[in-house]
């Protein structure tokens, strides 16, 4: 299995069992195709009906059995998705009271075009270790803001430099960087997206290799660029090198350097601002059981583990405008016994969200390596639509969300109020325009960039 089997997203699957990975599909030209499909039964009867054949009583009665049951979505039932049956009446009825893919979203004082968002997804190609961003940068994600993404959420970008994952992240640690985003801002916003940034902090998992600086899944070496790292308690991330613990003073010094970098990212023009609290980096460190054993206000409790996070909430919120919204990407649970699961995520989220967060980004999993990922498609939707019914806070869904038709359903079925393309979009930067063709919505309606009007589907 190669690692770009074992990546997805800004979360590294590498040394964790996934055994279901094999069996998942990350790429079909065809899409949800009908024309390319296999016939249904149904079509077959319907063509022995234009042949003069009738279906006798006894059939029918048992295709009514056979569909009985088929409104109900269980976990398991995603593994086939492509293979399910359309919408079931009482969910049609349902969903025509929830926004489609292309309807607008508005936070704040923003409003997205549809609910088709880029998530931040390392790179890793800031070459000159500075953090600034560089033509890559630019064609990267302006080229997906013109495939018809409503929301672009440029990856996770350090609020220190000790808080990279790798020596090539981005960052926005200095004043001195946030003239290198702007041309990249504004190239987003002038293709019709909104340009979000996601502020993170690695933690334990800082200092580590990555394919333009080599020591792949191990720490780089003080003398080939790398560095200390530190996390809230002394406990390595698998062989990875074991962190000194932060002082309170420092954590207070964090919290600020997550304010101060929104204050610049939002100065480079950045319409809403991301926290990374999941995947296992700082902030997710501080509150996870297993990686958290401090005994001072930062630890102990749930309401000791989230303090952190509550407090750069509150910093960030305060450095940024009131009409710039605020999301958290969160991992719903790790995977692991006596972690951070569901239900510390369903608490967490009622408190952020009367702190002011806007979104919640549902992920799972990061903090600890050599857990099983029951990894397929749609897998980590279950979490986003518990959060959003028992928090009562917008969620976005990832996860192996590859399909027009599949990323339709999770909107319809209330699972999600936006949706992220990740790996199809590494693929496919106009993933969103032909999601929008095969779904049927006229090509005036789909949000082509003027210059590419002429080859419309």
């Amino acid at each position: 299995m190669s690692n770009d089997d074992l990546t997805h997203e800004n979360f590294d699957f590498r040394g964790f069992d996934v055994p279901d990975l094999k069996a998942v599909t990350l790429a079909s030209s065809s899409d949800g195709d009908q024309s390319k499909q296999p016939k249904t039964k149904h079509e077959d009867a319907s063509k022995n009906r234009k042949h003069g054949k009738k279906k006798s009583k006894s059939d029918a009665r048992s295709k009514k059995r056979a569909g009985a049951g088929k409104t109900s979505e269980s976990f398991d039932d995603y593994e086939d998705y492509e293979e399910r049956e359309a919408v079931s009446k009482a969910d049609k009825k349902v969903s025509k009271d929830r926004p489609g893919l292309f309807a607008p979203m508005t936070l704040r004082e923003v409003t997205v075009r549809n609910r088709i968002w880029l998530p931040p997804m390392c790179t890793y190609s800031s070459f000159a270790r500075d953090g600034r961003p560089t033509p890559f940068h630019y064609q990267h994600y302006v080229s997906r803001a013109f495939g018809g993404f409503g929301m672009v959420i440029v990856e996770s970008t350090a609020v220190a430099p000790e808080g990279r994952i790798t020596p090539c992240d981005l960052g926005l640690w200095e004043d001195g960087q946030i003239d290198a985003w702007r041309w990249i801002v504004d190239g987003i916003r002038e293709a019709g997206a909104v340009p979000a940034i996601q502020l993170n902090h690695a933690g334990r998992k800082a200092s580590t290799g990555c394919f333009a600086v080599g020591y792949d899944g191990q720490n780089v070496p003080e003398e080939a660029g790398g560095w200390p790292t530190m996390a809230p308690s002394e406990i390595a991330f698998g062989g990875l090198r074991t962190p000194r613990a932060l002082s309170v003073d420092e954590i207070h010094g964090l919290v600020g350097a997550f304010a101060v970098a929104a204050g610049r990212a939002v100065a480079a023009g950045f319409q809403a601002i991301q926290i990374h609290a999941a995947h296992g980096y700082l902030i997710s460190q501080f509150l996870d059981p297993l990686s958290n054993e401090r005994d001072d206000e930062y630890g102990g409790d749930l309401t000791g583990r989230s303090r952190f996070l509550v407090e750069v909430v509150d910093a960030v919120r305060g450095a940024v405008p009131e009409g710039v919204p605020v999301l958290v990407r969160i991992s719903a649970t790790d995977w692991a016994a006596g972690g951070w699961d569901l239900d510390q995520t369903i608490a967490l989220s009622k408190v952020l969200k009367e702190h002011g967060v806007d979104v919640m980004d549902v992920s799972t999993g990061g903090i600890m390596s050599g857990v099983s990922i029951p990894v397929k498609p749609n897998y980590q939707v279950p979490f986003s639509e518990q959060v959003k019914a028992k928090a009562d806070i917008p969620v976005t869904a990832v996860g192996l969300i590859t399909k027009p038709k599949q990323a339709a359903k999770i909107l319809a079925h209330g699972e999600a109020d936006a949706v992220e393309i990740g790996r199809a979009a590494l693929r496919d930067p106009y993933w969103t325009l032909r999601a929008a063709n095969k779904l049927g919505i006229p090509s005036t309606e789909i949000p082509y960039a003027p210059q590419y009007v002429a080859g419309a589907y």
